[in-house]
């Protein structure tokens, strides 16, 4: 991943009314604990957050002439975004307050999201108007961010090879790949309009299909890797497409390596004739959305191509790399940004030392097969803790799917708790945060 990532201090803003769940002596907070601090910390907290907007909190006040901290804190957050800040297009109650109180004590946080398919400036742009907290680029990742890594310089970079992209909006993931730095992108439309025998079916609608206005692709074609920005529409035409690429000589369409299926070469000789390598941006089988029950996800279309790939090789697996929460790059990612906007704000509060290592990141999620498996199989390099802490508002519920009989080995948050205003001050709670002290 990018090194050097600077997350800005971000604006201030009233202090919310949030209140704080109660202590446990267990590291599993049940989701039906009744609701009062224990402790003389999360008290001072509890009364700071009850202020009315615009009065001064102990150490701190939100007129121009505000008292700023001593210190930043030592601890961070990381929210998932869909089921926990969002449902569907509505913020989550409780969400917009919960982010504003951060920004007010100047807590850092990234949204760190599975979600895809905009660019970021875009995806921003709209959360900060929906959640009504002002947000960058600086403190937002999603799924795709880090597929920028691979334009860099170096003997292994893509920026000036031909990839292969689809997603929900194919013409939109050639728009962000562009952006990254990609010159040569090329999507499942524009090889069906090339070689329109490659699938033998009546194509969907031409709004999932349409690329009027690029030019096809040279014959023969060579594609040099393959990405799933986000959720496809036309899984079958891309299944297709895909499983050619793997089975071809070197990447080049409509070829067919000499190399299948040969049990004297590693693997039987399957993906052993340089073929593109196949990236997923994320592995969510399901998401919260407006239906009442989960939807399947992009985890769902990469256990097709992996089921298609079994059955053409007679039970080998697919060789793919997949990013995106539960995998510890994303989460090395999101440490080193967190780590960033902590030693910004140390820096504007006039302290010029090194400041101590990150101490603590409390992951708020509500799928416990990403957002907390991720935070509880993740290692940092530098000793820093993840804490997964899971809400009910999302894929995740009390009363489905298993409830909490789902919650164990690498599935069992350190936390339970009703939705993410809880989850904020359950932390503050554990962390014994008190402005100014």
């Amino acid at each position: 991943m990018r090194g050097g990532v600077r997350l800005v201090t971000l604006a201030r803003a009233s202090a919310p009314s949030l209140s704080v769940p109660p202590a446990s002596s267990s590291s599993h907070v049940l989701f039906s604990a009744p609701r009062r601090a224990t402790c003389a910390a999360a008290a001072q907290v509890s009364r700071d957050l009850s202020r009315r907007p615009g009065q001064c909190v102990r150490g701190f006040s939100t007129t121009k002439k505000a008292v700023v901290e001593k210190k930043a804190p030592s601890f961070a957050f990381a929210f998932d975004i869909d089921g926990v800040l969002l449902h569907v297009a509505k913020p989550i109650p409780g969400a917009s307050d919960a982010l504003r109180y951060l920004h007010t004590h100047n807590i850092p946080f990234i949204l760190l999201t599975n979600g895809g398919g905009k660019l970021e400036t875009e995806r921003v742009k709209d959360l900060s108007e929906k959640l009504g907290v002002p947000l960058t680029t600086d403190n937002f990742v999603q799924s795709h961010t880090p597929f920028r890594q691979l334009v860099d310089d170096g003997p292994d970079s893509l920026r000036d090879k031909t990839v292969l992209v689809t997603g929900a909006d194919a013409e939109k993931c050639r728009a962000i790949a562009h952006a990254y730095g990609f010159r040569n992108v090329v999507t499942p439309a524009d090889i069906l309009r090339a070689h329109p025998k490659v699938f033998p079916f009546d194509p969907l609608l031409s709004s999932v299909h349409a690329s009027p206005l690029t030019p096809s692709p040279s014959s023969p074609l060579k594609i040099d890797a393959m990405f799933v920005f986000n959720d496809p529409r036309d899984w079958a035409l891309d299944i297709q497409i895909i499983t050619d690429l793997l089975l071809s000589q070197s990447g080049h369409l409509g070829t067919y390596s000499a190399k299948n299926n040969n049990p004297s070469l590693p693997n039987c000789g399957w993906q052993q004739d340089d073929q593109p390598e196949l990236y997923f941006s994320n592995a969510d089988l399901l998401w919260s959305t407006g239906y009442a029950l989960p939807r399947l996800g992009q985890g769902a279309f990469q256990a097709a191509v992996a089921g298609v790939w079994r059955r053409i090789t007679d039970g080998h697996e697919l060789r793919r790399r997949v990013i995106g929460k539960p995998y510890g790059e994303t989460y090395r990612f999101a440490e080193r940004v967190l780590s960033a906007h902590r030693h910004e704000v140390l820096r504007a509060q006039g302290f010029h030392h090194q400041p101590d290592v990150l101490r603590s990141v409390y992951m708020v999620g509500d799928n416990p097969e990403s957002d907390i498996a991720g935070a509880n199989d993740f290692v940092s390099e530098v000793g820093t803790e993840w804490c997964s802490v899971l809400v009910g508002t999302g894929v995740w519920r009390p009363d489905v799917r298993g409830g909490e009989g789902v919650l164990k080995g690498r599935f069992k948050p350190t936390a339970v708790v009703r939705d993410v205003r809880e989850a904020v001050a359950w932390a503050l709670e554990r962390e014994g945060f008190a402005p100014g002290e």
